[in-house]
Protein backbone atom coordinates (compact mmCIF):
# COMPACT_ATOMS: atom_id res chain seq x y z
CA UNK A 1 0.00 0.00 0.00
CA UNK A 2 1.13 3.48 -1.06
CA UNK A 3 2.37 5.78 2.05
CA UNK A 4 2.68 9.59 2.02
CA UNK A 5 3.71 11.84 4.54
CA UNK A 6 1.62 14.18 5.65
CA UNK A 7 3.46 17.65 4.06
CA UNK A 8 3.68 16.10 0.77
CA UNK A 9 -0.08 14.95 0.61
CA UNK A 10 -0.75 18.90 1.91
CA UNK A 11 1.23 20.72 -0.86
CA UNK A 12 -0.76 18.62 -3.51
CA UNK A 13 -4.27 16.83 -2.14
CA UNK A 14 -6.09 17.79 -5.17
CA UNK A 15 -3.58 16.08 -7.72
CA UNK A 16 -3.24 13.18 -5.15
CA UNK A 17 -7.02 12.83 -4.65
CA UNK A 18 -7.60 13.17 -8.42
CA UNK A 19 -5.23 10.10 -8.65
CA UNK A 20 -6.50 7.70 -6.24
CA UNK A 21 -9.61 7.78 -7.86
CA UNK A 22 -8.61 7.12 -10.92
CA UNK A 23 -6.12 3.87 -9.67
CA UNK A 24 -8.82 2.89 -7.52
CA UNK A 25 -5.85 2.16 -4.63
CA UNK A 26 -5.72 3.82 -0.79
CA UNK A 27 -3.40 5.76 -0.03
CA UNK A 28 -2.01 5.95 3.79
CA UNK A 29 -0.98 9.51 4.91
CA UNK A 30 1.89 9.48 7.96
CA UNK A 31 2.70 11.78 10.36
CA UNK A 32 6.57 11.42 11.61
CA UNK A 33 6.31 7.94 10.03
CA UNK A 34 3.33 6.85 11.72
CA UNK A 35 0.09 6.22 10.25
CA UNK A 36 -2.07 8.72 10.30
CA UNK A 37 -5.12 7.82 8.12
CA UNK A 38 -6.29 6.41 5.01
CA UNK A 39 -7.51 7.57 1.85
CA UNK A 40 -9.94 5.01 -0.17
CA UNK A 41 -11.65 5.53 -3.17
CA UNK A 42 -15.38 6.03 -3.10
CA UNK A 43 -17.46 3.05 -4.54
CA UNK A 44 -21.14 2.22 -5.09
CA UNK A 45 -20.50 -1.29 -4.94
CA UNK A 46 -19.84 -1.66 -1.16
CA UNK A 47 -22.94 -3.11 1.25
CA UNK A 48 -24.85 -0.79 2.79
CA UNK A 49 -25.30 -1.36 6.44
CA UNK A 50 -28.80 -3.17 7.09
CA UNK A 51 -29.20 -3.91 3.52
CA UNK A 52 -29.30 -7.93 4.92
CA UNK A 53 -31.62 -7.53 7.52
CA UNK A 54 -34.00 -9.07 5.12
CA UNK A 55 -32.86 -12.24 4.68
CA UNK A 56 -32.65 -12.68 8.77
CA UNK A 57 -35.04 -15.15 10.59
CA UNK A 58 -36.54 -13.72 13.73
CA UNK A 59 -37.69 -16.79 16.18
CA UNK A 60 -40.31 -14.89 19.07
CA UNK A 61 -40.09 -18.03 20.94
CA UNK A 62 -36.95 -20.16 21.22
CA UNK A 63 -38.45 -22.41 24.45
CA UNK A 64 -41.37 -24.67 21.95
CA UNK A 65 -38.81 -25.63 19.16
CA UNK A 66 -36.57 -27.99 21.76
CA UNK A 67 -39.44 -28.42 24.54
CA UNK A 68 -39.75 -28.27 28.13
CA UNK A 69 -38.23 -31.35 28.83
CA UNK A 70 -34.62 -30.51 26.84
CA UNK A 71 -34.09 -27.26 28.80
CA UNK A 72 -35.35 -28.79 31.93
CA UNK A 73 -31.96 -31.26 31.22
CA UNK A 74 -29.32 -28.34 30.68
CA UNK A 75 -30.07 -27.36 34.31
Amino acid sequence: MRTMAITDFKAHALQILGEIAQSKKPLVITRRGKPLVEVIPFSEDKPVPGKLSEALVFENDIVSPLGDDMWDACR
